[in-house]
């Protein structure tokens, strides 16, 4: 996550050390005390009912024959019909032909001979003997684990140990998520606090894994942390003045049907936190990092000098980056927009409708974080970059301009060391 930079930071004064680790340390110790209080203590029961036998195995022949008349279709119609054999490799018929009846139905997928497909084993309720087998889906283990190796390795070929410590960062974020926060919200904690406590902990173990544990860092990580309460508090604010319930797609009513006690309008507060924390995460390293090269390259940079120049940074970063939030929740939910594109209500209900205002809150709320998180970042960035700079009460004198060269003197520099007068 955020902007690569491979020339160390600076190091900072001593004293505006210790007050990072004043600030950050008790922040730390916080997010995991809230961690460990807020970890799930029971196992939830799966939900579902009970599981449908699975087995791997191998399409060997596909037969497909007219399909019978229906009162539905007389003439026969729907499809396909027919059968597929497939090699079993997996249960109680491993190593046999099984025959399943050729998939079919929106979704349903398309089978040929060599496929590696995924059996599901039926059971008679009449009779508890008599057992059949159905196409459920594809395999798609191999193809997963070879893109994720290309994936890994194209990361760590480019970025090389920044890129490996990214890779260590991203297992970090999913191991959280899988292991804290969706656990936790399941269970019944509040799913507001959840996202607020489990984005904190992948904040402190990913920026600092990332980028190494420097002052540079621990700006970007309080100004994160910062841009993170804002956008809760705003997205409490939206979505009470909004009057969302969280029941605005299909997957959040069949949650409430499978999980009762799952607060779906907190549900929908966490979704806004954790889908921000990648953005912003970017944003606030990016101009903290910004503040330091401005630093670096001109020492005699005041305070607000500093400011200002990487705020304009961060004013064309914002520009772009709100664009990109926007089209990420657009692609995520091109089905639904693609549903109310076709409905025949009036423009301004379907933009009002629960379905479309939610997504609508959700990028607004995350921009809002967004940008509060650039003058947060770059004040805290400024203060610590120019801290420790003052002598006696002044800043620096900005370093001695340095004599204009003559023309002669370029001339020469250009020619490579031969004067070119005359060719002028």
């Amino acid at each position: 996550m955020g902007a690569d930079h491979t020339r160390p930071a600076p190091a900072a004064p001593p004293g505006v050390r210790r007050l990072l680790v004043a600030v950050v340390v008790p922040l730390f110790a916080l997010t995991v005390i809230a961690t460990l209080v807020l970890w799930p203590r029971q196992d939830r029961e799966p939900v579902g009912g009970a599981d449908v036998p699975r087995y791997h195995g191998t399409v060997t022949r596909v037969v497909t024959e007219p399909c019978p008349p229906t009162p539905e279709a007389p003439d026969g119609g729907g499809g396909p019909c027919g059968t597929v054999t497939v090699t079993a490799e997996q249960g109680p018929d491993a190593g046999r032909q099984v025959e399943t009846p050729i998939p079919a139905g929106p979704g349903a997928p398309r089978v040929a001979v060599g496929d590696e497909v995924v059996l599901v084993e039926l059971t008679d309720p009449g009779d508890p003997a008599v057992k059949s087998y159905n196409i459920a889906e594809h395999q798609r283990g191999t193809p997963l684990i070879w893109l994720m190796v290309l994936f890994a390795a194209a990361i760590v070929a480019f970025g090389r140990w920044r890129g490996l410590a990214a890779l260590g960062g991203l297992v970090a974020s999913f191991a959280i998520l899988l292991g804290f926060v969706l656990p936790g919200i399941g269970a019944g904690q509040p799913p507001l606090l959840v996202a607020i406590v489990g984005a904190a902990l992948i904040m402190f173990v990913v920026l600092y894994l990332t980028h190494g544990i420097t002052a540079q860092t621990s700006v970007a990580v309080l100004g994160t942390l910062g841009s993170l309460v804002v956008t809760g508090v705003l997205g409490l604010l939206a979505t009470s003045a909004t009057h969302l319930t969280g029941f605005g797609s299909e997957d959040a009513t069949t949650l409430s049907m499978f999980q009762g006690g799952v607060d779906l309008h907190g549900l929908l507060l966490a979704g806004i936190i954790i889908g921000s924390l990648g953005v912003l995460d970017d944003v606030t390293v990016t101009q903290a990092a910004t503040v330091t090269e401005l630093a670096h390259a001109n020492p005699g940079l005041s305070r607000r000098q500093l400011y200002r120049a990487a705020t304009r940074v961060g004013r064309a970063h914002i520009a772009s980056t709100v664009n990109t939030i926007v089209l990420a929740y657009a692609g995520a939910s091109l089905p639904l927009l693609l549903l109310l594109v076709s409905d025949s209500r009036p423009v301004s209900e379907i933009l009002t409708s629960e379905f479309l205002a939610q997504e609508i809150v959700r990028s607004a709320v995350a921009t809002l974080g967004l940008i509060a998180a650039v003058p947060l970042t770059t004040g805290l960035a400024a203060i610590v970059t120019t801290a420790g700079r003052r002598s006696g009460g002044a800043e620096p004198a900005p370093p001695a301009a340095r004599p204009p060269a003559g023309r002669h003197d370029a001339l020469e520099a250009l020619g490579g060391g031969k004067s070119t007068e005359a060719a002028w």
